[in-house]
């Protein structure tokens, strides 16, 4: 039996009310492996803000923006590369569960310097 169809403000209003996955993202040079680390209570705001900014050349991060340039579009790669597993447990704080893996990425990846973009180890982005 077919169901009604839902309206426009139904279906933004259970957009709106799905969970938004957590967790670390990359942003990567491919021609040099350079890379952006960061991470969000919403992953999917940061990842496309970042993309934007860097197509319209107003990046904040200069050197970034200045390789985007330089390397092109094709050589970057936007990655999840690993989200907060959400616990059923009254003391699971997702704030916390996403500190875990900022810190465990910025040691496996050490994006400072010669080897990213990032200028210190806060990374947590709105």
């Amino acid at each position: 039996m077919d169901q009604p169809k839902k309206s426009r403000k139904e279906l933004n209003q259970e957009y709106m009310k799905r969970p938004k996955p957590a967790g670390v993202f990359q942003i990567k040079n491919t021609a040099n492996g350079k890379v952006l680390l960061g991470s969000s209570l919403n992953l999917e705001g940061p990842l496309n803000s970042h993309r934007f900014m860097l197509k319209i050349g107003s990046h904040r991060n200069k050197v970034l923006q200045q390789e985007w340039i330089e390397y092109g579009e094709d050589h970057f790669v936007f990655e999840i590369l690993e989200t907060v597993i959400v616990k059923d447990d009254p003391n699971f704080n997702l704030s916390d569960e996403l500190t875990l893996l900022e810190m465990i990425w910025l040691e496996k990846l050490h994006p400072f310097g010669e080897q990213g973009y990032n200028l210190n180890s806060n990374i947590r982005q709105v």
